[in-house]
């Protein structure tokens, strides 16, 4: 056999083991299944912990899948809705709190879990003459928060987003009113602003959002 002819069938081996070598280690990635409720639990809090929150919401699908009914799920659910939130990621958040809410309803930091939402909430109010739906959603999760858990340590949190989602609520409904004087409705016009009439907030109470410029003129 000739040099050249001995290179090529080395060079051909060394490919072979190669691919050999990086689909065995694709299968061994691939094949990471049936593990312990505390490994994947441990798994995705490093995940978070190093900034891989999308790897994070992959792990717990393992943990979840794997492990339906351990004591970690409703730990992890906690953990991923507060990462989510730190990255404001509110709708993803909200995933997760919804979740445990549909579990653990009768768990006893339920008041907690519900705060957290409401903040994920209020959180994500961006575009005061946009998120009309929001702010009235939030605001009545916030009465039924406070119905429920009249004793919560977090109904003065819960409490405080109300008051600023009322003035936010306040201007909103004030800005409606002048739309609707401008477009000659006048009952319309007369709807909202009996709305802002009756609001605990006073009508002198309610500061108007300075828009940026580049803004107004969508909202």
């Amino acid at each position: 056999m000739t040099k050249l002819a001995r290179n090529i069938v080395n060079i051909s081996i060394i490919g072979s083991l190669s691919l050999f070598m990086v689909s065995c280690s694709s299968k061994q990635e691939n094949q990471e299944y049936n593990q312990p409720a505390l490994y994947w639990y441990n798994k995705m809090v490093k995940q978070i912990a190093t900034g891989y929150i999308d790897e994070a919401d992959d792990t717990y699908l393992s943990l979840q899948s794997e492990h339906k009914n351990s004591p970690l799920l409703a730990t992890s659910m906690q953990i991923m809705a507060k990462a989510h939130i730190e990255e404001e990621e509110y709708e993803l958040a909200n995933y997760y709190l919804d979740e445990y809410i549909k579990r653990f309803a009768l768990s006893k930091n339920i008041d907690y879990i519900r705060y957290l939402k409401i903040k994920a909430n209020f959180l994500s109010f961006q575009y005061q003459n946009r998120d009309q739906e929001l702010i009235n959603n939030t605001i009545s999760e916030i009465e039924e928060f406070l119905k429920k858990y009249p004793a919560s340590p977090y109904v003065p949190l819960v409490g405080t987003m109300n008051g600023r989602l009322s003035m936010a609520k306040g201007a909103l409904d004030r800005e409606i009113v002048g739309l609707y004087k401008r477009l000659d409705k006048p009952l319309a016009a007369q709807y909202y602003q009996e709305k802002v009439d009756k609001a605990w907030v006073e009508p002198a109470e309610i500061v108007p959002v300075d828009v940026p410029w580049y803004r107004s003129i969508f909202e």
